[in-house]
């Protein structure tokens, strides 16, 4: 995933941006940036932060930061902000997304003979620098930005910073989150509204799919209407969202109560406790606790001043140290407990086969889990979701292989649960992991607990469909 923060200022804003984007470090990416624009241009800091806070890495760089208006991010991988010389002025730019096309789009521009790309990191195009050559194609900002996320597959919002002010443009199918804020002297612009309450400043406006406005110091600019076609990606209140934060007006925790109290209401088990897997599994367990009036309790907790989250780190072998390592048992709550665990979700379900296995280690008689969201069986096609290299690693694929072999399957039948197929499926998932009983959040129960159509919503990694109502059909299919 990734997030950004945006400020212009009437006075120094470097203060603002620092903290800004720092509430951002929950989405768990390599990489923190910073750009502020002043009399004498552009300065810039780039760090890796896989192994540190974003804080503790910038904090003797904003010592020598200042402006009245700046950008910054927390990256999947690629180095942010670029700083771009172009027809359009020199500006600095920020990304949050995936572009699925990059090869295609590269070749494309490469046969005008007058493109090159610079940040190879990795040995690949950086994707920020790919949107802004196609940005660049163009006689306009706005112009610029709409006809490139017209051309890429995948997903894009951004925030460009130049003499002008910050544009700031979200995904043309919103399938990320932009929010515009104000207060005395300065606006914002953010990915996670839980950034704004500390600093001050209060929702303005939910930007919609595609929308671009020009923000100063002074105001904002409308450069391009919302269209209709709001696909927002529905795992952000399942996991990716802090809980204090709000998209298109719906707080995540809240939501995440509901889905839990959802599970209960479908659940008819004899437990001791109910818990979540921290973080994010326990506004789950918490709706959970609170509808079946089980009690909530901690039998793990997190400990979190040097362990970074678990998904973050490339390899395998150290994410699992990452998550074993950073929950601690608390014997007591565990020994002769029939246990009811919530989480957000069964990515892979690696990490959560050795989490159960300490249960039963630590003396548990039972062990349930309710996943919060469906089966994941199509993978994500519009962000950077996971850091599975492949679809085949998620939990569901892999019991869909178990049971017909490997190859090409039809899918839809493992994602409708009223199918043997699907009942087969979960069945599988449960015995790999070691559970007492496996049950999952249905999707219309999901889609009630965020309270849009489904129509608004990206539901393609449960059931294959973006914005339909119904069950659709993957490529796969």
């Amino acid at each position: 995933m990734g997030g950004l923060f945006g400020v212009v200022s009437k006075d120094d804003c470097i203060g603002d941006l620092f903290y800004g984007t720092d509430y951002h470090s929950h989405l768990g990416t390599c990489r923190g940036g910073l750009a502020v624009l002043n009399g004498e241009g552009f300065t810039r800091h780039i760090h890796d932060i896989s192994t540190a806070q974003f804080r503790s890495k910038f904090e003797d760089d904003i010592k020598h930061m200042h402006g009245h208006s700046g950008i910054g991010v927390i990256s999947d991988f690629e180095s942010q902000p670029l700083l771009i010389g172009s027809h359009l002025g020199p500006y600095a730019i920020v990304t949050v997304g995936a572009i699925k096309n990059t090869d295609a789009l590269a070749k494309r521009a490469f046969k005008k003979r007058t493109t090159h790309f610079s940040e190879m990191s990795g040995g690949g195009i950086n994707p920020t620098e790919l949107f802004a050559t196609l940005i660049n194609q163009e006689a306009t900002f706005e112009e610029g930005i709409r006809k490139a996320q017209e051309s890429i597959e995948g997903s894009c919002t951004l925030l460009i910073l130049t003499d002008e002010g910050i544009y700031a443009a979200r995904d043309r199918f919103g399938r990320t989150p932009l929010v515009l804020a104000k207060k005395d002297g300065a606006y914002a612009i953010t990915f996670e509204t839980a950034a704004l309450p500390n600093l001050g400043y209060e929702i303005e406006r939910y930007l919609g799919p595609g929308e671009i406005l020009l923000v100063t110091a002074d105001g904002f600019e409308q450069k391009a209407p919302p269209n209709d076609e709001l696909r927002i990606c529905a795992f952000l209140w399942v996991y990716y969202g802090f809980p204090a934060s709000c998209y298109e007006g719906i707080n995540v925790e809240v939501v995440r109560n509901r889905c839990g109290a959802a599970l209960a209401a479908n659940d008819d088990i004899d437990v001791d406790l109910v818990a979540g897997i921290p973080d994010s599994g326990t506004g789950h367990a918490i709706g959970y606790a609170n509808a079946s009036k089980v009690p909530y309790a901690r039998p793990f907790t997190k400990y979190t001043p040097t362990w970074p989250r678990s998904f973050m780190p490339q390899i395998q072998e150290m994410r699992d140290l990452v998550a074993r390592m950073k929950l601690i048992p608390i014997v007591d709550l565990i020994q002769g407990k029939r246990m009811l665990f919530c989480e957000d979700s069964i990515v892979r379900g690696t990490q959560l086969r050795d989490t159960i296995q300490q249960f039963y280690d630590y003396g548990a008689l039972e062990v349930h889990m309710r996943p919060a969201c469906p089966p994941l069986i199509y993978g994500c096609e519009f962000l950077n979701f996971s850091r599975s290299r492949s679809v085949m690693d998620l939990a569901a694929r892999r019991a869909i292989n178990e049971l017909e072999g490997n190859g090409e399957h039809a899918l839809a039948k493992y994602a409708d649960p009223s199918t043997p197929e699907y009942e087969a499926m979960v069945d599988r998932i449960r015995q790999r992991l070691s559970l007492t009983s496996l049950k999952y959040q249905k999707l219309g129960d999901l889609v009630k607990a965020i309270g849009l159509p489904k129509t608004k919503l990206c539901t393609y990694c449960w059931d294959g469909c973006q914005g339909c109502e119904q069950h659709g059909r993957s490529k796969a299919d």
